[in-house]
């Protein structure tokens, strides 16, 4: 006799013999035994959950010898005719291969005969869903009033493609999905009576390979017992499924549990053996977070699903709950993010190094080894101090006209002269601060005694402010006349009750609006000073004018700072950002969001920038909107753009154009420096190069 496969063999040949679809049985056994029968029955469910196995075993109970009943002898002849898939009033149609309308006429034509041998004639449709909507018509009369002795089974996988005429018609069961410890157990009944050796672990990979299916279990366990010559042994079945050994999941967790971050990449090592694909071992370990959750909220509320309860139970006692829940978002963000990666294994080793660097702060179990200190961090940390040293080298600039040299070595002993630059911008010019390449030349000046510096006493520090405003006004005349003496300063009495007010004026800074204008060509500055606005004050007038001045910067809000240089320069979607910011048809408010984002990720048509905590006070509903509909007018089609207030670690628009402002604004200066007929006119009439005059040539032609 030919070998009989297991799903065959032991097709259950009575309803004692099936296995769960408990609430189906119920329902169909009171039928039978009170003789309340349906003339249609719907089936419905996934392949090999049963279905075709009830309707044979309803057959067998409608025409058994001994009567109707719900448990049929099975061993008269319509018994065993049934079983052998031979009885003539059995009527099988694959609705699969019988879709047209001819064949249900014909389907039809047979159901005004009685039956031959049984007690009624039985119609089994498999697949009824496949059937053309022609035949759907054709079946409605005959299904909704069929004769006495015809019963109607339908059975389908996919009962949202039956009409609703055909549903009210029947009588509708849905059969559930068989769990994994429900094919555990009826594969421990079947291998326990084959005679077949097997592990547990097997059993389980099994279980879970069937998803859901008895037949697809059956069959699977056929293959094994093939793969294992006559056994059924956990190495086996994983090396037959391609499955991921879920000890090696537990692995990855204790090291994480441990920090050991040299177990934690052998563990990956290891399942790199097998090939595996990192999106899937992420989600087990996320499946198996979300079952340690489970524990630890309500122990008796994990199932064994997977063979694995004592483990988990283990992990919900050894890991902090908050650990729990911040690994379990980590890989949600890192499974999000995997695709992005460079290469999918560095990208999921990059998502177990996060959870190992960071844990909850509140937590005893705090990274064992500290981070180094990130460069944007830093820059933060220490702004204050480096605020507090820019004033130093703009300082020297007050010995320039001085007679004698004490106010250069006023900034080394006081401790914040940080005010004294203020007079240079609102006298002169509003935009940058003197460079200490300055410094340099004024020491070279001729009525600069270094003899007579070094002899003097250094002054207090309230004796510099006073001094400053009379100074500053005399920068270009003393450029123009170094043979005559100096100008004697005023006493710091005489001074003293304006200094306060002129010196706390604020410097202007360049604000936000020229990124705004910088959007088109994102390269223009300030109009460059005339030389018609310095003028030499009378000495009399000179100390009204720097009140009223100090008056109109006080009354003005300040401006906004400079961007801060990025922490990296900009690659990938961030490179491509900067050379897409200056062809999008924005302005204003809405530009400078748009110069200060950076884009971080493109998934299809969604968009996702991070946009500078600093400016936040701008961002909202509104420029979000604009911004959006500017990508979509530019793009010919409809983007989702997400903006979150991130501090983006790439460069900026606003960023660049900071930059190119300044290198343009380097290579000026050094052009000025080395040009011939200024380096003649520093070294014969001991000239002064004003760096707040110099400006790019390409700036100007560009203002022009």
């Amino acid at each position: 006799m030919s070998y009989q496969v297991l799903a065959r063999k032991w097709r259950p040949r009575s309803f004692r013999e099936m296995v769960g679809q408990t609430h189906v049985l119920k329902a169909l056994i009171n039928a039978l035994d009170s003789q309340r029968l349906h003339h249609a029955y719907l089936f419905t469910g996934t392949r090999g959950v049963g279905k075709t196995t009830i309707a044979r075993i309803i057959a067998k109970c409608l025409n058994c010898e001994t009567g109707i009943t719900s448990s049929p002898c099975g061993e008269c002849s319509v018994c065993r005719e049934i079983d052998e898939g031979r009885f003539v009033d059995l009527i099988e149609i694959d609705a699969a291969s019988r879709t047209k309308v001819e064949d249900t006429r014909e389907l039809l034509d047979n159901v005004q005969y009685a039956p031959s041998r049984g007690r009624f004639k039985v119609y089994l449709i498999d697949e009824v869903h496949m059937l053309s909507s022609h035949s759907f018509n054709a079946l409605l009369k005959t299904l909704e009033e069929p004769p006495p002795y015809v019963k109607f089974i339908l059975a389908t996988t996919d009962p949202q493609k039956l009409p609703a005429t055909i549903l009210s018609r029947c009588l509708q069961f849905s059969l559930k999905n068989m769990t994994p410890e429900r094919v555990v157990e009826h594969l421990t009944h079947v291998l326990t009576a084959e005679n077949v050796p097997f592990e547990d672990d097997a059993l389980w990979l099994l279980g879970r390979a069937a998803d859901g299916s008895m037949r697809d279990a059956m069959s699977l366990t056929d293959q094994a017992i093939a793969f294992g010559e006559g056994k059924v042994l956990a190495t086996d079945v994983r090396a037959m499924l391609g499955t991921l050994d879920h000890g090696q999941v537990y692995d990855v967790l204790h090291a994480l549990i441990e920090g050991d971050a040299k177990a934690l990449l052998e563990g990956v090592r290891h399942l790199a053996e097998q090939g595996p694909d990192w999106n899937g071992v992420l989600s087990e370990i996320l499946n198996v977070l979300h079952r340690v959750a489970i524990a630890q909220a309500l122990p008796e509320g994990v199932d064994n699903g997977q063979g694995d309860r004592d483990r988990v139970l283990a992990l919900a006692q050894a890991l902090p709950a908050e650990d729990v829940q911040f690994y379990y978002q980590m890989g949600l963000i890192g499974r999000r993010d995997l695709p992005l990666a460079p290469d999918p294994r560095g990208g999921f080793e990059m998502v177990l190094l996060r959870m190992l660097a960071f844990r909850p702060a509140d937590t005893a179990d705090a990274p064992r080894q500290p981070l180094k200190p990130v460069g944007i961090s830093q820059a933060t940390v220490d702004s204050a101090n480096s605020v507090a040293a820019v004033p130093k080298p703009a300082a020297v600039v007050a010995a320039v006209v001085a007679p004698a040299p004490a106010p250069m070595a006023a900034p080394e002993t006081a401790p914040a002269p940080a005010p004294e630059p203020a007079p240079v911008a609102p006298v002169a010019e509003p935009e940058p601060e003197p460079t200490p390449v300055v410094a340099e030349e004024v020491v070279d000046l001729p009525w600069n005694d270094p003899v007579e510096s070094e002899s003097e006493p250094e002054p207090e520090p309230e004796a510099e402010p006073a001094q400053q405003p009379a100074v500053e006004p005399m920068l270009e005349t003393a450029a123009e006349q170094p043979e005559l003496p100096p100008m004697p300063l005023p006493t710091p009495d005489s001074v003293v009750p304006d200094a306060p007010e002129w010196t706390a004026a604020p410097i202007p800074e360049p604000s936000v609006a020229d990124v705004d204008a910088a959007t088109s060509g994102m390269d223009m500055d300030d109009e460059p000073p005339l030389d018609e606005d310095y003028i030499e004050p009378d000495i009399d007038s000179a100390y009204s004018y720097l009140d009223e001045l100090a008056s109109e910067h006080a009354a003005e809000p300040a401006p906004e700072p400079e961007p801060e240089p990025a922490a990296a320069p900009a690659t990938g979607l961030a490179l491509q950002w900067l050379e897409l910011f200056p062809k999008l048809p924005i302005s204003g408010m809405t530009g400078s969001i748009a110069a200060n984002c950076t884009l971080i990720a493109v998934d299809g048509d969604h968009w996702l920038m991070h946009l500078d905590p600093a400016h936040s006070a701008l961002f909202n509903a509104t420029q979000q909107r604009r911004l959006n509909d500017a990508l979509n007018q530019f793009h010919g089609r409809t983007l989702t753009l997400t903006i979150e207030l991130i501090k983006p670690e790439q460069e900026t628009p606003a960023q660049a154009a900071s930059r190119r402002r300044a290198n343009r604004q380097q290579e000026a200066e050094e052009s000025i420096h080395g040009d011939p007929f200024i380096q003649q006119m520093v070294q014969q009439f001991g000239a002064v190069v004003r760096h707040d005059t110099i400006e790019p040539v390409d700036a100007l032609v560009t203002q022009g």
